[in-house]
C-alpha cells in the first residue's frame, strides 16, 4: 500500500481502535478557566477534531504543584473532570477517540502557580537555565526546586493515579503519560537533571525506575494496553539533556516492552525547541529509525511533520501513526483535507497561547 493509503487504514493501539492513522498532537493552549478548569470553548475545540484516528488532549496536570504555565487545565479535582467529561463525550458522539495526557512539569514551573506548595519539585535542585511565565502571565527566573524525597515520590504515584482515576470518570479511551520535553518524568532519566544518589539516580535503571513506577500506578485505573508514554530522546527543550541517550533510551524502550503498552509515542528532534518553527536541528540522529526496531508495541512519531513526510515514515514501517500538532490547530478537519488533497489553512501562532475563540475554534472547515 501507499503511504496515503496507509495514513487511512484503520489500526488498533492496544485496546484503542482508530479509524485512521492521523494522531492530533497534544497543544498547550493555555485557556482554561478559574480552578484549572477547561474552558467550555474546549468542547467544541476538541469536537471539531474528532475525524483524528486518536486525539491526545493537551498537557493536563495531575496536581497543583505540577502545573507549569498559566491558563493549563488539571485533571485532580471534580470540577475539571465534570469539564472534561463535557469534551470527552463531544469527541465520542462525533465518532472520536480520546486519550488524556497526564502532566507534571517539575522544576518548568515557578511559585506563583501554586503559591500554597512553593517551590517547585524536581529529582534534584538544579535549576534551570531561562526563564518562565509565573501566574502573572509576565516571564520570572526560573527557580532553584525542591529535591524530592522519597515521600514526596509516593504522593506523585498516588496523584498519577488519582489522575487516572478521573480521567477514567470522564470517559477517557485511555491516557498518555508524559515522560518527554524536560518535564518531570523527563527530568528523573536524564542525567543533566537527575544528580540523585538513592533508588531513583546514579544508574540508568534507578533512573528509569520512576517511569515504570508511574505506568504500574496508572493501571491500575486502566488496563496497559489503553496507556501510552510519550518521550523525546535529544530534545534539548526546556534545558534537559543526557551524557549518552541512545544508551539510556534504549534501556527504556526495553523495560517498556514489558508492559504492552497501547502505544510509545516519540517525537522526532526535528526542532531546535518544542515552540519551534521546524528549525531543523541537523545534529540529532532520526529518531523512529534508531528506535522503532527496539521498541515490540505500536510506535507512535511526531515531529514537524507535513503530509508527504507522514505518508513516507508510515510507508518505510518507521511508525504506525502520525501526530500532527500545529496543522491541527488551524485545521479542524486536517484527515479530510489529507485524504482530498485540499488546501491548508495557515496558523496565527499569536493566538497559540491564551485568548478565546479567535485562533481557537474558529479556523473554517471545508
Amino acid at each position: 500500500m501507499s503511504g496515503k493509503e496507509i495514513m487511512f487504514t484503520p489500526i488498533k493501539l492496544g485496546a484503542i481502535e482508530l479509524k485512521n492513522r492521523l494522531v492530533m498532537a497534544p497543544l498547550t493552549r493555555m485557556r482554561a478557566i478559574d480552578g484549572d478548569v477547561p474552558n467550555p470553548l474546549a468542547k467544541t475545540y476538541y469536537e471539531q477534531r474528532a475525524s483524528a484516528g486518536l486525539i491526545i488532549s493537551e498537557a493536563t496536570q495531575i496536581s497543583p504543584i505540577g502545573k507549569g504555565y498559566p491558563g493549563t487545565p488539571g485533571i485532580y479535582s471534580a470540577e475539571q473532570t465534570a469539564a472534561w467529561k463535557e469534551v470527552v463525550s463531544a469527541v465520542h458522539a462525533k465518532g472520536g477517540k480520546i486519550v488524556a495526557q497526564l502532566w507534571h512539569v517539575g522544576r518548568i514551573s515557578h511559585s506563583s502557580l501554586h503559591p500554597e506548595e512553593a517551590a517547585p519539585e524536581a529529582p534534584s535542585a538544579v535549576t534551570p537555565a531561562g526563564q518562565t511565565y509565573g501566574a502573572d502571565w509576565k516571564l520570572h527566573d526560573y527557580e532553584t526546586p525542591k529535591a524530592m524525597t522519597t515521600q514526596d515520590i509516593a504522593r506523585l504515584l498516588k496523584d498519577f493515579e488519582l489522575a487516572a482515576g478521573n480521567a477514567k470518570a470522564a470517559g477517557f479511551d485511555g491516557v498518555e503519560i508524559h515522560s518527554a520535553n524536560g518535564y518531570l518524568l523527563d527530568q528523573f532519566l536524564q542525567d543533566k537533571t537527575n544528580q540523585r544518589s538513592d533508588e531513583y539516580g546514579g544508574s540508568i535503571e534507578n533512573r528509569i525506575r520512576l517511569l515504570g513506577q508511574v505506568i504500574e500506578s496508572v493501571a491500575k485505573i486502566y488496563s496497559s494496553d489503553r496507556i501510552g508514554v510519550r518521550l523525546s530522546p535529544y530534545g534539548s527543550f526546556n534545558d534537559i539533556a543526557d551524557s549518552d541517550p541512545v544508551v539510556l533510551f534504549n534501556a527504556l524502550i526495553q523495560k517498556l516492552n514489558g508492559y504492552e503498552l497501547s502505544y510509545v509515542h516519540m517525537i522526532e528532534p526535528r526542532s531546535t525547541s518544542a515552540g519551534g518553527d521546524d528549525q531543523v536541528n541537523s545534529g540529532a540522529p532520526i529518531t523512529s529509525e534508531i528506535f522503532r526496531s527496539a521498541y515490540k508495541g505500536q510506535f507512535i512519531s511526531a515531529g514537524g511533520y507535513d503530509q508527504a513526510m507522514g505518508e513516507a515514515v508510515l510507508e518505510a514501517g518507521l511508525a504506525d501513526a502520525v501526530a500532527y500538532g500545529r496543522l491541527y490547530i488551524s485545521n479542524p478537519d486536517l484527515a479530510e483535507r489529507f485524504q482530498k488533497g485540499a488546501t491548508l489553512n495557515a496558523y496565527n501562532r499569536a493566538t497559540f497561547y491564551g485568548g478565546g475563540e479567535v485562533g481557537y475554534t474558529d479556523y473554517p472547515t471545508l
